[in-house]
């Protein structure tokens, strides 16, 4: 019986290998490496701490303010040609970007660019990211019983990306800003012509409501503060993320300006702790099958408080490293733990909407670390660290305290 299942098997993996896998991986790696290279760059090429988080708040607003336009393009015309007009409208503003940085590499014509380039990247990514998320979803329904396949590939490639984006791009920079955005232009265009390749997903009735996002997300705030666990794992992840986001803004300054470390270094913080992610992740699912979602995820907060308040005084590169490392780990077990506790809690008809309105509350204190960062002094980014890092302890405390009787945690 295995043999006569095995060839379909094997067509089906080669048929998600081109059509899924493959996009999905060109437009992490440049997702990964726009993230964290952007602001690199503009430090790079301004030489401004301030300049350095205005950029990082600029990557994350207009990507926020896009999500719910984002999910109701990618309703209307379905993923696979957004995917393919985002990878290629980012492609094509990367390289336009690399012509203005070869010809004026800094002056003020420099400096604008790369603030148009943050928040140009930040909305395109943010369509690319959704629509490529929409056809993973889509191709795992066929699966039945193994969608979880599909799923555990692409976040295994999305962890890779992580892994190896922001290192790549901190030793492109080295080579000068250019050669940066060509090769995140090249893994862009890559994208869009392997997108043409990804099935057509179905797509919303031409008379739907325009509206529909913006309900939609409204919605889905009502069905988190309906259910109670749901909303205070929430509340201490968003607060969690305030010092987590603040240490990916403030990074590039705190490495190369109060380190001494060259770009190069910043990437390696961000890919060990892609990779300290990659592993905790694992861990934790054999972790939850013998304890439970309460003691991992306490245990992951208090270790994620611990190392964040570390972090803020770390007394070198090495130790910083280590500690963002192991505050990105418990993040990555916290998470797990939010998905698992999200796929029990929502209602399968309104699970679209809520996860929508959940990514969106976890992502707003993003663009509140880059504008902190621009605003704070470098001697002073420590203290603030260390304040926003007590406040994610107290968030995340007062979070697993209220929920260490719920009964959807204590299994």
């Amino acid at each position: 019986m295995n043999v006569a299942v095995t060839p379909r098997h094997a067509r089906h993996t080669s048929g998600l290998m081109r059509s899924i896998y493959l996009p999905r991986t060109a437009d992490a790696l440049a997702f990964a490496m726009s993230t964290y290279g952007i602001p690199l760059l503009v430090l790079a090429t301004t030489r401004s701490a301030a300049l350095t988080g205005a950029a990082f708040a600029l990557e994350w607003i207009p990507r926020l303010a896009a999500f719910g336009w984002a999910g109701s393009v990618v309703d209307r015309r379905g993923a696979a040609v957004v995917f393919h007009l985002a990878s290629l409208g980012r492609a094509l503003a990367l390289a336009a970007g690399a012509v203005l940085l070869h010809l004026h590499p800094s002056d003020t014509v420099a400096s604008a660019t790369v603030m148009v380039l943050a928040a140009t990247t930040g909305v395109l990514t943010e369509f690319s990211y959704i629509a490529a998320e929409t056809a993973g979803a889509a191709a795992g329904r066929p699966a039945g019983r193994r969608a979880h396949r599909v799923q555990a590939v692409l976040l295994g490639i999305d962890q890779t990306a992580t892994l190896a984006g922001p290192a790549l791009a901190g030793v492109l920079l080295l080579a000068g800003p250019p050669p940066m955005l060509a090769v995140i232009t090249l893994l862009s265009l890559l994208a869009a012509l392997l997108a043409l390749r990804t099935p057509p997903s179905p797509v919303a009735p031409a008379r739907a409501p325009k509206q529909q996002s913006g309900a939609g997300l409204l919605s889905g705030w009502r069905t988190i503060r309906s259910l109670p666990a749901l909303g205070w794992l929430v509340t201490g992840l968003t607060l969690s993320n305030l010092a987590t986001g603040l240490l990916q803004a403030a990074g590039p300054v705190i490495v190369v300006q109060h380190f001494g470390q060259s770009t190069t270094a910043v990437g390696l913080v961000w890919s060990a702790a892609a990779a300290a992610t990659l592993l905790s992740v694992t861990l934790c699912r054999f972790a939850l099958d013998r304890l439970g979602l309460w003691p991992v995820g306490a245990a992951c907060a208090a270790l994620a408080s611990l190392a964040c308040l570390a972090a803020a005084q770390a007394p070198d590169y090495r130790s910083y490293l280590v500690l963002v490392a192991v505050l990105m780990a418990a993040d990555g077990g916290m998470t797990v733990v939010l998905r698992t506790l999200r796929s029990r809690l929502i209602p399968t008809e309104k699970f679209g909407s809520t996860l929508s309105a959940t990514i969106l509350i976890l992502l707003l204190p993003f663009p509140v670390a880059g504008v902190l960062t621009a605003l704070t002094p470098p001697d002073a980014l420590g203290y603030v660290i260390t304040a926003c890092a007590a406040l994610q302890a107290l968030g995340l405390f007062c979070a697993f305290a209220r929920l260490r009787t719920d009964p959807d945690l204590r299994t």
